[in-house]
């Protein structure tokens, strides 16, 4: 199991703010339903709604915790996904953790310079020639671009999961990398860690 240290009271608050949140909601429904002049159906959308927004928070959470042993640039990480989003501009960054990747990756083109959310977006730009492939990261550098990664073999056939997810979970799968993906079809940012795919809010990272 993933062992996680850190703070980032800001989000937690917010976090703990809106599960209580939730569960006073939950209680009022649980109070309403005997009241047949009420129909709760509306309310539970809502409360749907409430609960997939506090998992896309706890996961921009738990990114954060899984990210700061690694690299000191998460602000820029962050940049750089909002824009990619913003912009439906697509992008796959890996950030090496401890298990080595080379074995697991087709090496691409090295790049060996500072992690900037410039230079991430503009290797992504569209029309870019190293905007196909991944982008790797170790610590506070961007090592290489366009590199190639597994894809998973779980979600063969699925229409609604494109090569660059397929990709990020095919890693994830076999090593302890985190992968941050963009997607240029909906602009919506995931990260897959550990074989899993988790979404996460731009706007609280």
């Amino acid at each position: 199991m993933e062992r996680i240290n850190c703070d980032f009271s800001p989000l937690k608050e917010i976090l703990i703010e809106d599960i209580n949140n939730l569960i006073a909601a939950l209680q009022n429904n649980m109070e309403a339903i005997v009241d047949e002049n009420k129909c709760l159906l509306g309310n539970f959308e809502k409360t749907k709604q409430d609960f997939l927004s506090i998992e896309m928070k706890a996961a921009t959470f738990y990114l954060n915790c899984y990210l700061s042993p690694f690299t000191d640039k998460y602000p820029e990480l962050s940049v750089c996904v909002q824009n990619l989003s913003r912009l439906r501009h697509g992008g796959l960054i890996v950030i090496e953790r401890e298990d080595p990747l080379k074995s697991l990756v087709k090496p691409g083109i090295p790049i060996g310079a500072e992690l900037t959310h410039t230079l991430l977006e503009s290797i992504f730009y569209p029309g870019s020639p190293l905007h196909d492939g991944a982008v790797m990261v170790n610590q506070n550098q961007i090592v290489s671009a366009t590199n190639v990664l597994p894809l998973s073999g779980r979600f063969t056939g699925d229409q609604k999961l494109g090569t660059r997810h397929r990709a990020a979970l095919g890693l994830t799968e076999q090593s302890d990398a985190l992968v941050l993906v963009v997607s240029e079809e909906t602009g919506r940012v995931s990260f897959a860690f550990k074989g899993e795919l988790y979404p996460i809010m731009t706007q609280v990272m």
